[in-house]
Formats: structure tokens, C-alpha cells, sequence
């Protein structure tokens, strides 16, 4: 089975053309190539199928197996691949995901090729319920979480997954492996969440780590990013525009007057191959 390996500021996932291929076990096939020492390594497995309603679509599964409904940086590289591989050739792309229809602008390089496109990521979702937060609240800002023996305060926002965006001044030294896991699936989470630490540089500029549920820590997470923009006018703390450092590059996210977040960010193909033992 034909592979393309990709990536969108370092978070990186293994490609599979649904045109062309056909995967019985996405989840376990995730599980399988998505492991660091005896796969090809990545944060999961994406799925570019045919869609009736856009473009084309993006199944994505973490490398835990399970399927999430968004990720920011995995549809820009599948509206890369579509349009280097001819799959769509439209500008501005649409692109159907578990999170609904997002559409992209998308901006070549001298080769014709993709290098980076601009994501509407959507309207936020702030009321608890929706997210889903397990607190009898109508907004999640600056609520307080026991993990760990400590008490934390945390901002929650859905851009079609979950988030929670926590504050430090000294982002470097959290211990994300272990407190990642912990938010995670933390009893405050039915769906549990994607946990995001951020420290501020200045109102337009960020920088974060993330643990993204089901995968882990990753070096970039494009809906997280969205959230932390959100976060940031909602706690005070930032402008509606802001640069974000990512540990695998920048983003860039713009909280837009008609509610929609705008994220622009690179997409790379790094390389393909062959999976043996697979029938397509």
C-alpha cells in the first residue's frame, strides 16, 4: 500500500490516498504505522477520500488508534497533497472533516507546488456542555482543576475537538509527560481533551506545548493553536491576532469579527513508500 509521509510545523502523520487505496483497519493500521521504532513514525494515520459534499475528505486517526474529528495542520497538508497529486485543483480548496467542511487558501511556491495555506478553522465552541466540560458553567475561563495534587486554572474552547489552555510563565519547564495524561483523562473531560500549556510573550505573540489526546506530546497542534488564540482574548491576555512558537515552527491565527478563527501555517511532504502486508 502506497504511503506519503507528511507534515504541517513538525506534527506529522502518515498519508494515505483513499483514490487509489482502501484501508479495512484505519485504527489498527494507525496504531501499526504510526509507532516510532517498528513503523514508519507520525502522530497517526490520514485517509484522503472522495466527499459529496466538497473537494474531497480527511478521515485522521491518532496514533493510539482513535479518530479525531479535526487537526489543523493535517488538513493543510491533505489539501497539499491534493493539489500536488491532482486530486483537486480548486483555490480556495474545501475540504470535509469529522468537524464539518473547512475551507483553505492555498499559496504556491515557485515549483507550482503547495508550500502553505490559510485554514478556516470555524467558529469556536465556549459553552461547556458543547466542548464537552463535565462543570455546571456556561463558559470555561480561568476555572480551577485538581490534578496532581495541585490546583490549576484552565480556559476551554472546541474548534470541533476539545481543548484546555493552561498559563505559566515559564513554559519550558512543565512537566507535560507528566501531566499531560493526566488532563487528558481527567473525570472533567467525557471525551477527554487536548491539553495545551502557553506562556506570553507579548498580546500577539505565544509561545505553547502541547499534549494532544491519543498521541501524546507533538510538536505542533493547529486547532490547539486556534483554541490558545480564543484563550487569549478571553482570559485578557492576548489580541485577536497573534503569532504563535510552536516546538515544530509558527503559526500564525487571526480570531476573525465574523467569529471565525483563521490559522496560516506550512505544509511539507517529506516522503513516500510502500507498506508491505496490506491489500489495497
Amino acid at each position: 500500500m502506497r504511503f506519503t509521509k507528511m507534515h504541517g510545523a513538525g506534527n506529522d502523520y502518515v498519508y494515505v490516498n483513499g483514490f487509489e487505496e482502501t484501508v479495512a483497519d484505519p485504527a489498527g493500521l494507525a496504531r501499526r504505522m504510526s509507532d516510532r521504532h517498528v513503523g514508519i513514525g507520525g502522530d497517526g494515520l490520514v485517509l484522503i477520500l472522495p466527499s459529496p459534499t466538497a473537494d474531497l475528505r480527511m478521515r485522521m486517526f491518532n496514533a493510539d488508534g482513535s479518530e479525531a474529528e479535526m487537526c489543523g495542520n493535517a488538513v493543510r497538508c491533505v489539501a497539499k497533497y491534493a493539489w500536488d497529486h491532482g486530486l483537486a485543483r480548486r483555490n480556495p480548496m474545501r475540504i470535509e472533516t469529522g468537524a464539518g467542511v473547512r475551507t483553505l487558501d492555498l499559496f504556491e511556491g515557485p515549483d507550482g507546488r503547495i508550500q502553505r495555506a490559510r485554514v478556516d478553522m470555524g467558529e469556536p465552541r465556549l459553552r461547556a456542555a458543547e466542548i464537552p466540560v463535565a462543570l455546571d458553567a456556561d463558559r470555561v475561563v480561568e476555572a480551577p482543576i485538581r490534578v496532581d495534587g495541585r490546583e490549576f486554572r484552565m480556559t476551554c474552547v472546541s474548534m470541533g475537538n476539545p481543548h484546555a489552555v493552561f498559563y505559566t510563565d515559564d513554559v519550558a519547564a512543565v512537566d507535560l509527560t507528566h501531566l499531560g495524561p493526566m488532563i487528558e483523562t481527567h473525570r472533567l473531560f467525557p471525551a477527554k481533551i487536548n491539553v495545551h500549556f502557553v506562556q506570553v510573550r507579548s498580546p500577539e505573540e505565544v509561545t505553547m506545548r502541547t499534549w494532544e489526546r491519543g498521541s501524546g506530546i507533538t510538536l505542533a497542534c493547529g486547532t490547539g493553536a486556534s483554541a490558545v488564540c480564543v484563550a487569549g482574548v478571553l482570559t485578557g491576555r492576548g489580541a485577536r491576532q497573534i503569532l504563535a512558537h510552536l516546538p515544530g515552527g509558527d503559526l500564525e491565527l487571526q480570531w476573525a469579527d465574523d467569529n471565525h478563527v483563521l490559522m496560516t501555517g506550512p505544509a511539507v511532504e517529506v516522503f513516500s513508500g510502500d507498506w508491505p502486508g496490506e491489500e489495497s
